[in-house]
This record gives structure tokens, C-alpha cells and sequence, in this order.
């Protein structure tokens, strides 16, 4: 029987505690870095619920740095035993740039939705309008924003086509101006019917002063006088304000004899002699 001579059962001893030693040094920094990597998130997170940053942005933010963070720990720690680690490197460059390319229009997506969650055009529950949808935002997401529209449809829109095109927030701004056109028959009388619309404006506490209320005579019309009203009030009575004033100014404009027109066309007929 061969037994193995004292050199070389020190060689093995050595290479035993060589890598004993670098496995339990690569040990030491697994657990020091997760418990590091655990501290660095809770800071992270603070820091994005103290800037008001959206929810759905904070938990993929998370998401990201978490898995960052430890392919990077895991990365030290294997260099630390003695695997060579430049091949893995460019097997993980390589797999990268394959996906990337293979969901260009998702990432473009994800683009999209950070820029959306980071300069926060629109919110949940303003109402808006784009890519030629008009809806409330019931939720916006790392891919695709949501919109409820007023019949109760729900629109999944992209982020990157909504992040790059227009977008109209009704919801953002405190007030909104809100303009009628009144069609009043030729030979009526335009002062009456402007006193009675000023009566009208007055009247209505939603209505602001300022900016002042316009009126003026917008366009004589085939078959009618059309006084043009530009009134301002708060963004959220918007619609009250616009279904009542035209409800009042039918019924005012009834009761004071002024007529309101309605197209016509006259037809004579030729007897041939």
C-alpha cells in the first residue's frame, strides 16, 4: 500500500488552510455585505418616502439596487475563493446586451414609466388626455399607465409612447376657464340678452370675479347672433358650471322672449307653365 510522503501531505495541508482561510474570509464578507446591503436599502427607502417619490417607482428602485447590490457582493466574494471571474463577467455582459435587444420595446416602456414616476406629469386621480384616450388615472405602473374613462373603460397605455407624446392634465391646475356660445334670432335684442347672461354670471357663487367674467357678440351666424361667455371658476366645478349656466340661459332666455334659432332652410318649388 502507497502512502502519500510528508511533502506532499504538507502540500495538501497547505491548500486545505489556503482555501479555508480565503472560504472563510469570503464567508466574513458574504454575511457583513447582506447585513450591509439590508442597511443601504432601509436608507434608500427612506430617503425616496422623504422626497414624496411615487410608490410603484420606490419598489422597483428597491428591486433593482437589491439585485445590483448582490450580484455585485456575490461577484467579491467568488474573486475572494479564487475563481476566475472575468469569463463570468462577459457571459453576464454578453446575456445582457442579447436581452436588451430582444425587449427593446419593453425597456423603452421601462424608460418611460421612470420618467413618468420621477417628473410626475399626471397623478392618481387627475383626469387626462393622451395618445387620444381621455380618462382618470386609476394607476400607473413601471410599464403602463391605466386610465378609467368617464363610462367606466378601462385604457392601458404604454409608457413610452405616453412618456414622449402630449399630455393634457385637466386635474393640475386650481382653476379652468370655461367658454358658451349663446345663438340669439336676428332682431332680438343684444343688449337684453347680454344683461340677462351678466344677471346669470352674477348669480352663480362658483364663478370667480377675477379673472374678470368676457362677453361680446363672437360671430353672426347663418341664421343666428352668437354671443361668445368666458367665465373662470374652480378646475373641480368645471362641468357643474357648464351644464347649469346653459340649463339657466335657456330658461332665462324663455322667459324674456328671446328667441334662440335653430337652422332652417326655405324651399320654393317652380311650377313649370
Amino acid at each position: 500500500m502507497n502512502f502519500l510522503n510528508t511533502q506532499e501531505t504538507d502540500k495538501i495541508l497547505d491548500l486545505v488552510i489556503d482555501y479555508g482561510m480565503k472560504l472563510g474570509y469570503a464567508l466574513i464578507v458574504l454575511v457583513i455585505g447582506l447585513l450591509a446591503i439590508r442597511f443601504l436599502l432601509k436608507m434608500i427607502e427612506k430617503l425616496m418616502q422623504k422626497s414624496g417619490i411615487e410608490p410603484s417607482l420606490q419598489g422597483f428602485v428597491l428591486s433593482l439596487s437589491r439585485i445590483g447590490l448582490k450580484v455585485m457582493l456575490f461577484i467579491s466574494v467568488i474573486q475572494m475563493i479564487g475563481i476566475e471571474t472575468t469569463s463570468f463577467i462577459a457571459v453576464l455582459g454578453a446575456a445582457g446586451l442579447a436581452i436588451g435587444l430582444a425587449l427593446q420595446g419593453t425597456l423603452s416602456n421601462f424608460a418611460g414609466g421612470v420618467i413618468i414616476l420621477l417628473l410626475r406629469p399626471f397623478k392618481i386621480g387627475h383626469f387626462i388626455e393622451a395618445q387620444g384616450y381621455t380618462g382618470t388615472v386609476d394607476r400607473i405602473d413601471i410599464f403602463v399607465t391605466i386610465l378609467k374613462t368617464a363610462d367606466n373603460k378601462k385604457i392601458i397605455i404604454p409608457n413610452g409612447p405616453l412618456a414622449n407624446g402630449n399630455i393634457v392634465n385637466f386635474t393640475d391646475v386650481e382653476t379652468r376657464r370655461v367658454d358658451f356660445s349663446f345663438g340669439i334670432a336676428y332682431g332680438d335684442d343684444v343688449d337684453k340678452a347680454m344683461n340677462i347672461l351678466k344677471s346669470l354670471i352674477s348669480s352663480d357663487v362658483r364663478i370667480m370675479n377675477d379673472p374678470e367674467p368676457f362677453m361680446g357678440v363672437g360671430a353672426l351666424a347663418d341664421s343666428s347672433v352668437n354671443i361668445t361667455v368666458r367665465v373662470w371658476g374652480k378646475t373641480d366645478d368645471y362641468w357643474a358650471i357648464f351644464y347649469d349656466m346653459n340649463k339657466n340661459v335657456y330658461e332665462a332666455f324663455t322667459a324674456n322672449g328671446i328667441n334662440i334659432p335653430f337652422p332652417q332652410m326655405d324651399v320654393h318649388v317652380h311650377t313649370a307653365k
